[in-house]
């Protein structure tokens, strides 16, 4: 037989794990039911879920000190941009600007390290199985 604090530590466990699927359902994952008819796709799509509340448990104790929620945060991190550079010749590539305060913190906070340039795509063929719709 578990003691009282054994039982209450079980307990405490369990509501952490409601709480998990009440984020899963509702706030930043908005999971909906998905009706898949194979396994694989089923425990990938379950895997996928996982991951992403694994990230918003880690940012939401990464961001704490910010007193904003992970969503939040998100949109705010939204405002990153790139800046399309083109030289001589016709190279090209992306320049990141430096990011505002707010989102340098979050960056900062997240250990997360922008490179300051990225090299342009503009001109890589992708190929594909499916047939692209040509623009008008």
């Amino acid at each position: 037989m578990a003691d009282k604090e054994k039982i209450h530590s079980r307990y405490k466990d369990l509501s952490l794990v409601e709480k998990a699927f009440r984020t899963i359902k509702t706030t930043e994952l908005e999971v909906r039911p998905l009706y898949l008819r194979l396994e694989k796709r089923t425990r990938g799509h379950l895997l996928v879920v996982m991951l992403a509340y694994k990230l918003i448990r880690e940012l939401r104790k990464r961001w704490k000190s910010l007193d904003l929620t992970v969503e939040e945060g998100i949109k705010e991190l939204e405002t990153l941009t790139t800046l399309n550079v083109t030289i001589k010749d016709g190279i090209s590539y992306k320049e990141i600007p430096e990011p505002n305060l707010q989102t340098r913190k979050l960056l900062d906070l997240a250990k997360v390290h922008l490179p300051k340039v990225l090299p342009s795509r503009e001109n890589n063929n992708v190929a594909t199985k499916k047939k692209l719709l040509s623009m008008p």
